[in-house]
């Protein structure tokens, strides 16, 4: 359906619902067009109840007629060599759904910038969970590229590896960046816990020991860890009230009914501050991974 033909749709009165259309293939209509068809969606999807069939059709439609989106953003990543596209497109698709499920008319923005940066995110999201064989900064994974490259180059003019010197020389960076950028860089493959250690005898009958028996189990406290490091800077930004909000949500526990009477707020405006404040602090994690 072309946009001069959804044009022609039949107008409701003022203050009726909207009818939605009835479209065959959503995935054929033209970018440009599904931006003002997405309008309408977007402002029906609002008023249906969730689970019902209409709402299933004008979620399912709106993912559909989006999808070019994912495609635009996955283009982006075709040259990184690590998964398949097939798996970038679906990941990026879930972006997508996150997108719709969180996006407002009322925020005065276009859809296809709400939507891209959680594309984005969900695709980077994709490839450092599974390109590297150890969670490491993203300062660190752009800087081994660097070094990858400038060892290369003075490989082949200088017939050796370049020293550490050198290659802080030639990056106008210092010998530590240098080195941990290099350490940094044994977190982008790993060998199997399986292969014997040299010199590590086993028990009864002295068969060599695997890596996996001198290997420790992982702390769960560790990720808690990360998580809540990552997440200090991220609460120092929001204003005293949502502090005080994820203080008594998560901190003390207390309901969203509990919460809006302590501020003098409705449960539903409790509820539409927290995932806003959430929504926040889940983007700054992720832009900062």
């Amino acid at each position: 359906m072309s946009t001069s033909a959804f044009m022609q749709l039949p107008a409701t009165a003022a203050g009726a619902v909207p009818v939605l259309p009835e479209i065959a293939d959503p995935q054929k209509i033209a970018p440009k067009d599904a931006r003002a068809i997405s309008k309408l969606f977007f402002d029906r999807l609002r008023t249906l109840e969730e689970g019902t069939a209409e709402y299933q059709y004008a979620r399912n439609t709106l993912i559909e007629m989006n999808l070019s989106l994912v495609h635009f953003v996955a283009a982006r990543y075709r040259n990184r060599g690590s998964g398949e596209m097939e798996d970038v497109v679906q990941v990026g698709t879930i972006g997508l759904i996150k997108a719709i499920d969180r996006f407002e008319l009322s925020r005065e923005v276009e859809f296809t910038s709400f939507a891209i940066p959680y594309i984005s995110g969900e695709i980077k999201r994709f490839f450092r969970d599974t390109t590297w064989a150890v969670h490491v900064p993203r300062r660190l994974q752009e800087l081994r590229v660097v070094l990858a490259r400038a060892k290369e180059d003075f490989a082949t003019a200088l017939g050796r590896e370049a020293t550490v010197a050198e290659l802080a020389d030639h990056l106008k960076i210092s010998e530590e960046q240098v080195i941990e950028g290099l350490i940094a860089a044994n977190g982008y493959t790993a060998d199997s816990l399986d292969v014997p250690v040299d010199g590590a005898e086993g028990g009864t009958g002295g068969a060599p020991r695997a890596h996996a028996d001198l290997t420790g189990g992982c702390d769960p406290g560790m990720e808690l860890v990360e998580n809540l490091h990552s997440l200090a800077p991220l609460m120092a930004t929001l204003d005293e009230r949502d502090l005080a909000i994820v203080q008594m949500r998560f901190g003390q526990e207390m309901t969203q009914a509990q919460i809006g009477e302590h501020l003098g707020l409705s449960q539903m405006h409790v509820s539409r501050l927290l995932n806003r404040i959430l929504t926040r602090l889940r983007e700054g994690i992720l832009t900062e991974d």
